[in-house]
This record gives C-alpha cells, structure tokens and sequence, in this order.
C-alpha cells in the first residue's frame, strides 16, 4: 500500500490502453444519458458530430476503470473535489484510451493531520494522443502510522 508520505510531487503514471466498443458505448448511452448522439447510430450521422460519440459520464467511468491500474495501491480515503473537468475531444467507438495521471501538489491536512490531501492531474488519451477528459482531482490519503 502507498500512503501520503510514498506519493511524489510531479511523479506521472500511465495505465495500458483500452478500446472502445460500439455496444458498450450504446448500451451505456442508452440506459443513462440516452441524447440521440450518444445512443441512436442514424440520427448521430446528422448531429455536429458526424457519428456517435460517448457520452461524458461515460468517458470518466472509462477513465477511472483505467486508473484504478495506476493507483489501485494508494490509500485512498476519498475524493473531495474534481476541478476544470473538461472534454476537448469526442470519445468514439473504436478509439483506444490511456489513462494518464500526475500528482500536482500534496499536504497535510489542516483539519485532520492523519490524512493527506493530494490533487492529481488526470488525463484520458485517445490513440492521436488526443485528450478526451481532464480534471484536476483532490483526494484524501492516508498517512502511514495514523490509522
């Protein structure tokens, strides 16, 4: 387990890439955020997309399947905040993604001093290595010992 004393500022993790499937995108659309250019094949070739993209609630679901690979082993307590949450680029079915993360800055907490707080930079790479979803993301950690 990596605790708050183990996590670096400026230390970057990548996850191994995963691609998007067209029915998981659909099925996901479909059961939670049904707009016609996420869930309907035909009436998406006419929106500005040209096509199907996924939705935004599916893209952070994707990105946290990807990070769990890089900090599966951190002592997350939670997370308390995700910041300039953005989206430049359309996910698309058949795109393969990659998980990026950089640990921004780190300190104790005022409040609580057993536990740390983080704030990551967390990035979603499609195969153009083009960014699908960012924020920046403040999480609370464990200190070693205090638990």
């Amino acid at each position: 387990m990596r605790y708050f004393e183990d996590l670096v500022e400026g230390e970057e993790s990548s996850s191994s890439p995963r691609r998007i499937e067209t029915d998981e995108l659909l099925e996901f659309a479909r059961r939670y955020d049904p707009q016609y250019f996420h869930a309907d094949p035909e009436a998406a070739r006419k929106s500005i997309f040209g096509g199907i993209i996924a939705s935004g609630i599916f893209t952070m679901a994707i990105w946290r399947q990807l990070d769990h690979q890089i900090a599966h082993d951190i002592a997350w307590i939670c997370g308390v905040a995700w910041d300039e949450v953005q989206f430049p680029t359309a996910l698309r079915a058949g795109d393969e993604v990659r998980a990026h993360a950089t640990c921004i800055s780190k300190r104790v907490s005022r409040s609580r001093p057993e536990r740390g707080v983080v704030v990551y930079k967390y990035v979603l790479l499609n195969q153009r290595n083009e960014t699908v979803f960012r924020c920046l993301s403040t999480n609370l950690v464990e200190r070693r010992g205090t638990v």
